[in-house]
């Protein structure tokens, strides 16, 4: 098959506006197994969103946006579920700022040569396909976006802003999450931002520019973030995945304490994933676990050991035809370094 055969069909992404998941949800509250896990993990949700004093984090790791999750994720910004993220930087870039720009991700299959894909120049992640020169080409976006700006060093929370302010000139696709957060005041956080398709523009951005150029401080998302639980006392975490965005955002309690401050541990704790505690991982511990490190309260937390796109739209779903979310007040924390 030739290129275009390939890059035929493109991923479509799941409205949750579009169907009341209550019932399910209520049903497998009934239920054993993952169906009782993911239907007390929701109801958790419910708890975070409910709560006027919360202040609800959305940590994203893995390939959900670009498998047919990024309206969910966008959804929640817009109907004010989500105060902060913090994720990955593929996450972010590679796959909402990519589709910002007017690219697509596509249903392909892993049943393939991947030696020909190479070829034709396109990327697979499991069962979906991207165009590498259209990756490219957001690379080559994050460099004119560097490039534009003063020459010091940049949270990554100030650089996505800055991605923000670019598309509302920019976008072909309204719908992005990065655009949504910009106009919302949400802050973005990507702790391992340049391991992204933003790390090649910002390269070639230094590369271009040895003695005077802008750059990512690491420990200046960690200060920042901090400086937001420290502010907001109360606090909720929805992980999708693991990795270095869940232990970010769970430090940011003993980030405090180490600088004096004494803060909560994270009230509510709801963690997606198909990582396993058998190599004392868990893809940064169990959530149980993270409550001996001082991170997490265990009243509200639930584990649900499940593929993120099969029950993250029906969790959603439920807490937004429930619209305790209408009541919340907007924190807008992107206005807290302004």
């Amino acid at each position: 098959m030739n290129k275009k055969e390939l890059l035929k069909e493109t991923i479509e992404h799941i409205n949750i506006k579009s169907f009341d998941s209550t019932p399910i949800i209520d049903a497998m509250r009934k239920m054993s197994f993952t169906s009782r896990d993911t239907a007390n993990a929701t109801d958790i949700l419910q708890r975070m969103i409910s709560d006027n004093d919360c202040t609800n984090w959305l940590t994203l790791a893995g390939s959900t946006s670009a498998g047919g999750c990024m309206q969910v994720y966008v959804d929640m910004i817009k109907n004010n579920m989500i105060d902060a993220i913090v994720a990955t930087g593929a996450a972010i870039v590679d796959m909402d700022f990519f589709e910002a720009l007017g690219f697509k991700h596509y249903r392909g299959t892993p049943h393939v040569d991947d030696k020909e894909l190479r070829a034709q120049y396109i990327d697979r992640i499991y069962d979906t396909f991207i165009d590498e020169e259209e990756l490219q080409a957001c690379d080559e976006t994050t460099k004119i976006i560097a490039d534009s700006l003063d020459p010091r060093p940049y949270s990554s929370r100030e650089f996505i802003r800055e991605m923000g302010r670019y598309l509302t000139k920019h976008s072909v696709k309204k719908d992005s999450l990065v655009q949504a957060a910009f106009e919302h005041n949400v802050p973005i956080f990507c702790p391992a931002f340049s391991d992204s398709s933003a790390g090649f523009g910002l390269v070639k951005h230094q590369w271009e520019r040895p003695e005077k150029h802008m750059s990512i401080d690491s420990v200046k998302d960690f200060l920042e973030l901090t400086k937001i639980k420290m502010a907001a006392g109360t606090s909720g975490l929805f992980m999708i995945g693991g990795g270095v965005p869940k232990n970010f955002a769970q430090d940011t309690v003993v980030c405090a304490e180490i600088l004096g401050k004494e803060v909560p541990m994270h009230k509510y704790a709801v963690q997606i994933t198909v990582a396993d505690s058998r190599d004392g991982a868990c893809s940064s511990s169990t959530l149980k676990e993270a409550s001996s490190w001082g991170k997490v309260d265990t009243v509200y937390e639930q584990m649900v050991y499940a593929e993120a796109t099969s029950v993250l739209p029906l969790m959603v779903s439920y807490v937004y035809h429930k619209g305790d979310w209408k009541n919340r007040k907007q924190r807008e924390w992107s206005k807290l370094f302004d």
